[in-house]
């Protein structure tokens, strides 16, 4: 670096210090803060992304190109003038945070609509799409639950020329991300396989955050970040290697950074890491998995000692299902939960854990569990029947701009639902769920990159209930 850059980057620093010592000596009132010229693009790096949302509080993310001062100004949609805007806290980015900014808004009313604005060292940067929030809706006890939609989708390769294998790019059609965001869902599930570690940044720290540095700011993602919140678990290629497991030596660092991309409401457990939680939406509860961090190699034999979720995370998840009032319980996961072919990576390759997890979820009567997957390159609704015990549905959606690949020996497959098998196209999936509070109902839907519908499959949480032996 030249003493010119090092002297900017210097002069950056102390401006923005600047800024944080008079911020926090007076009392900024939205009247005060005049939007200056827009920040020219270099500033900001990728984002502003949307997070977590809970009754009173939304999380929100940005990532900026070099150490910058960050603030968001918001207020209710539908109402304008400054009066009903406010500001987030302060964050300086910093190089050691990787310009990573994440904030919680709190203080919230709930079952609202806000809009948006960043601003960066005091510049507004303008987005040419929705930025826009929302509260859930405090309908406990008050309404019935509201309706609501979920994007869901897996296997996202972003191209980079300089690091990826030679021959035909194996990324393409990114348009389908701003299909996904003019559906306007309030919720979109990143279901493993976000980004794509190549062999360069396996063992590098510094080549894995930047490989979520480079897919980040990818411009067709943008609109989706902006407006929907997102929540994420992965898969094997955003955790380290293809196939990897719990050996992988770098994946404390993996999760780290995974951390700090996603605007989680939670990671793990306290003496558990990992990327697994759960989170309420509406009256639907979600259990997020992680396959990856306790993982035992695949070509281990078979015995109670080879998992893929590990102990702790199978206790949690059994008592947290059990736990749940939710008419729908859905279980998400990289990898496929109830494929009884179990090619590859699926779960039915752990036997034991799948059969504990499956017996456990009958002997206990949890009603309406149903799961969610990816990584397959290909999209199915697999359905399992049981004389003694409702239907379990897997929804597999895969892949969003990854490779797909032709119909093989699976093409059969006896407990995939006819009409759900989509190959040699980028996809994405849709989750309705309306109807009233004793008849909730949930419309599976699938996607083409352009927005065609492909496919509808409807689930009543009245038909997800332990039948009665006469």
């Amino acid at each position: 670096m030249d003493q010119i850059s090092c002297k900017t980057n210097r002069l950056r620093s102390l401006l923005s210090a600047v800024c944080m010592v008079v911020a926090s000596s007076f009392d900024w009132s939205i009247a005060q803060l005049q939007p200056m010229a827009p920040a020219r693009d270099l500033v900001l790096r990728s984002g502003p992304m949307v997070g977590y949302s809970e009754l009173t509080e939304v999380a929100l993310w940005v990532q900026t190109v070099y150490p910058a001062l960050v603030q968001f100004r918001y207020w209710p949609d539908g109402q304008s003038g400054a009066s009903m805007a406010a500001l987030s806290p302060f964050i300086q980015t910093t190089r050691e945070g990787n310009c990573i900014a994440q904030v919680v808004l709190s203080g919230l009313k709930s079952g609202s609509r806000y809009n948006y604005e960043l601003y960066i060292d005091g510049r507004l940067v303008n987005r040419a799409y929705r930025t826009s929030f929302q509260t859930q809706a405090f309908w406990q006890w008050r309404t019935e639950p509201p309706a609501f939609t979920v994007a869901i989708g897996s296997c996202a390769y972003i191209n980079e020329e300089e690091f990826d294998r030679p021959g035909k790019p194996y990324g393409s059609e990114y348009e389908i991300f701003t299909t996904i965001a003019s559906k306007q869902p309030d919720v979109m599930l990143w279901l493993g396989d976000n980004v794509y570690y190549r062999e360069p940044d396996f063992y590098s720290t510094a080549q894995m955050r930047h490989r979520y540095e480079h897919d980040r700011a990818l411009p067709e993602w943008q609109s989706l970040l902006g407006a929907s919140h997102n929540y994420a678990i992965w898969d094997d290629h955003d955790f380290g290697p293809n196939n990897s497991d719990w050996t992988y030596r770098k994946k404390k660092d993996a999760l780290e950074i995974f951390k700090s991309y996603w605007a989680n409401p939670g990671y793990g457990l306290e003496d558990t890491p990992g990327v697994f939680f759960n989170f309420i939406w509406g009256d639907v509860e979600f259990f997020m998995l992680d396959d990856r961090y306790h993982r035992s190699p695949n070509d281990v034999a078979d015995s109670p000692e080879k998992v893929m979720l590990g102990k702790s995370q199978m206790s949690w998840i059994k008592d947290a299902l059990v736990s749940s009032n939710a008419p729908f319980k859905v279980v998400a996961c990289g990898s496929q939960m109830l494929n009884p072919l179990s090619r590859f990576e699926a779960f039915g390759n752990f036997k034991t854990e799948q059969t504990e997890l499956l017996q456990w979820i009958k002997t206990n009567k949890v009603k309406g569990v149903l799961f969610l997957s990816g990584d397959r390159h290909h999209t199915e609704l697999i359905r399992i029947e049981d004389k003694e015990f409702y239907p379990l549905y897997d929804y597999t959606s895969s892949p969003l701009t990854s490779g797909t690949h032709k119909p093989d020996e699976e093409a059969n497959n006896p407990a995939r639902v006819p009409g759900t098998f989509v190959t040699e196209k980028k996809n994405f999936g849709v989750l309705r769920f309306d109807g009233p509070r004793k008849d909730r109902r949930l419309t599976m839907e699938c996607y083409d990159k352009t927005g065609v519908l492909l496919w509808k499959q409807e689930v009543k949480a009245n038909d997800l209930q332990v039948k009665e032996i006469k």
